[in-house]
């Protein structure tokens, strides 16, 4: 039985982009051995051994494990594949249960080196192992040895085995006959060009086309082109690509490549190709923008582009604008396109444009394109419509935004204080409005901002100074009470609650004016008055700060009691009024006729004053006042008639303490039964 080493290279390129084909490696490389024993087998690809995610098959039979190594011990064909690579060719293992077995190294290449081992399963006993090569020996010798075989080799090999036994005798022993497969190093070139229909003028590339496997990527090729009978470029080369910048239209030519490998010396040739140049005029002229229609902006730059589908040769390209006899500008070179740039374009340069080809055929125009500029806004002008001169709360306003340039549709935006307020669009440009009511917080500084999505402009700030007109104002008394006595003094205050200073208050009795008062930041505003009877009646307030005058509700005010007079014999200050009157929750109500006196006394103390005031009350039946009397900080009431009045002397480092001390020293307790008498 011939015993098969199936080392099998793919028969053609790879698609382009498809993964590269996986590496099938064996531990020990052998691809015979005996029953009992096993072989680990290793999936490489390009980059490294793959430790893992690896798929193995037998016999075409998926296997479960996935780790990057496999024991095996079954007879059969093997393969794997990596995340990085396509499947691998197949080998085929065997495990034999003979006594001795020829072995050969694993991979075979042509030319290449192969090792030939002769395996007992005694290797003691053997004495001498003899290599044969379709059935004529090549050498005896107790080891292995090497050969290098040729591609399509199909030379058969075996080996014997001799000893002696116990007995003395000797004895052979020979293996099954082994057919190597050796595998080609690499196919031979086929010359591709790109294009393959080159145009005159234009660049071609030649490839030579061929490839080593993967385990000879220590292998390198050399390369090198022909036309005709003559090298191109530099002769021998590593790189499998000639690129030819310009081809001219010459007619057909014969090209073809070799290529060839320093060790082993192995060359290979390409069969013939006819590559034909042609020359083409120039047609599908075509001229486009950088930016695109309709997305160029005032100030950048236009870069036109002349365009040709087709044409060979040097190629002059003109551009023009309609309106205008001269050309904008003019390139002649082999290409197959020429740009023209237009710098800071500005509105006037918008029109329509068109470029020119020709190759000597004559020139071929492009369809005309408009070119139109998009603007960037101005800053806006902000400007505040308002129907009289002074802005009063309650007006209705205009905010007017308007930007002089920017291509439309224009957005506008409203600020009070930087806070927005609303929003106007101008679909077709120009200006745009906001009305706004005031009240008196919209006082303070406006701006606008435009955006036309090219930058966004704000406009100077606009101060605007709200006018409150004042409210109705509230009159209030103090103290606050509707009747009060003959030489108070009345504060009246009037307050309106909202309008602009300065403020006039006017205050008013029975409609006649009393006076006024100014408040130049506002607020209220007092008028005093001393009281007489004449003062009794109804009292209003009136507040204007130019915008028209508010007046208040009438406050009505009952005046009562006479003027008092001194009767003390001793000198002194006028009591308070409060001491003179009285509270006015305990005197007035019972008053139908006041009377009153007063004296002042003086109990003894330093520090301490009491003023008498008593009034006397005419009504018939009335008893006799009978008399009160007091001590130092007391006062006991027996008759309601007389109130005493508790008063502290100055501070002792006042400088006109000792005048009054002077003038206290005739102060004295009086009875009252003896003031009774007095008066």
């Amino acid at each position: 039985m011939l015993l098969w080493l199936l080392l099998i290279l793919a028969p053609g390129r790879q698609p382009a982009g498809a993964l590269p084909k996986a590496l099938l490696v064996l531990k020990p490389p052998w691809s015979t051995a005996f029953k009992g024993e096993t072989v680990t087998l290793f999936c490489k690809d390009h980059h490294s051994v793959a430790w893992e995610y690896v798929s193995w098959y037998h016999n075409e039979t998926p296997l479960r494990k996935q780790s990057g190594k496999l024991q095996i011990s079954k007879s059969g064909h093997y393969r794997c594949k990596t995340q990085r690579s396509s499947l691998s060719d197949p080998v085929h293992v065997q495990f034999l249960s003979d006594w001795l077995v020829l072995q050969a190294s694993h991979p075979a290449f042509e030319r290449d080196k192969v090792v030939l081992r002769c395996r007992g399963k005694k290797e003691e006993a053997i004495v001498e192992r003899t290599y044969y090569k379709n059935e004529e020996k090549i050498r005896t010798y107790n080891s292995n040895i090497t050969v290098y075989p040729d591609f399509n080799d199909d030379s058969k090999y075996h080996c014997t085995a001799s000893g002696t036994n116990i007995w003395g005798g000797s004895w052979t022993e020979t293996s099954r006959p082994l057919k190597i497969q050796v595998q080609e190093l690499f196919p031979s070139p086929v010359l591709t060009a790109s294009p393959s229909w080159p145009i005159e003028g234009s660049p071609m590339t030649l490839t030579c086309e061929t490839w080593l496997p993967p385990q000879t990527s220590h292998t390198r090729l050399q390369f090198c082109f022909f036309k005709e009978h003559q090298a191109l470029g530099a002769g021998w080369s590593n790189s499998p690509e000639l690129q030819i910048p310009t081809t001219w239209s010459e007619g057909a030519a014969s090209y073809w490549c070799q290529a060839r490998t320093v060790i082993p010396r192995i060359l290979k040739t390409s069969p013939r190709s006819q590559i034909r140049v042609h020359r083409v005029p120039v047609s599908g002229v075509n001229l486009e923008t950088q930016p695109l229609v309709g997305q160029l902006i005032e100030g950048e730059d236009l870069v036109l582009i002349c365009s040709v589908a087709a044409g060979t040769g040097t190629v002059t390209y003109s551009w023009h604008r309609e309106g205008s006899e001269r050309s904008l500008g003019r390139k002649t070179q082999n290409a197959l396109s020429a740009e023209l740039r237009i710098a800071s374009v500005r509105e006037q340069d918008a029109g329509r444009y068109y470029c020119a080809a020709d190759n000597l055929d004559g020139p071929v125009l492009s369809k005309r394109i408009r070119i139109t500029l998009r603007v960037p806004v101005s800053p806006p002008v902000l400007t505040i419509r308002r129907p009289r001169s002074q802005a009063v709360e309650g007006d209705v306003v205009e905010l007017h935004c308007e930007a002089q340039r920017g291509s439309p549709p224009i957005l506008y935006r409203f600020y009070h204080e930087d806070v927005p307020l609303g929003s106007s669009s101008a679909p077709s440009g120009g200006e745009a409005s906001l009305n706004l009511s005031l009240t008196a917080e919209h006082s303070g500084n406006y701006s606008c901002e435009a955006n036309n999505s090219l930058g966004v402009q704000r406009s100077k700030m606009v101060s605007l100074s709200i006018t409150v007109p004042v409210s109705h104002p509230v009159l209030t008394l103090n103290p606050d009470v509707a009747q009060a006595m003959v030489g108070d003094v009345l504060e009246l205050r009037c307050e309106a609650q909202r309008g602009s200073p300065p403020i006039l208050y006017w205050f008013y009795h029975e409609d006649v004016i009393l006076g006024n008062t100014s408040a130049p930041f506002g607020g209220g505003a007092s008028f005093n008055l001393s009281l007489t009877t004449e003062h009794s009646g109804n009292y209003s307030c009136g507040a204007d700060n130019g915008l028209g005058a508010q007046s208040s509700e009438t406050v009505s005010l009952n005046i009562t009691g006479t003027i008092p007079r001194n009767i003390g014999s001793v000198p002194g200050p006028d009591p308070p009024a409060q001491a003179l009157h009285g509270p006015p929750s305990l005197s007035r109500p019972a008053l139908m006729e006041l009377q009153p006196l007063y004296s002042n006394v003086s109990p003894g103390d330093d520090d301490l004053v009491y003023s008498q005031i008593w009034s006397r009350q005419h009504r018939e039946g009335s008893p006799a006042h009978s008399p009160r009397t007091h001590q130092k900080g007391e006062v006991f009431h027996q008759e309601p008639a007389i109130i005493y009045s508790e008063v502290k002397r100055a501070d002792p480092d006042d400088p006109a303490r000792q005048d009054r001390e002077e003038a206290a020293e005739g102060y004295e307790n009086v009875p009252c039964a003896s003031l009774a008498l007095d008066h």
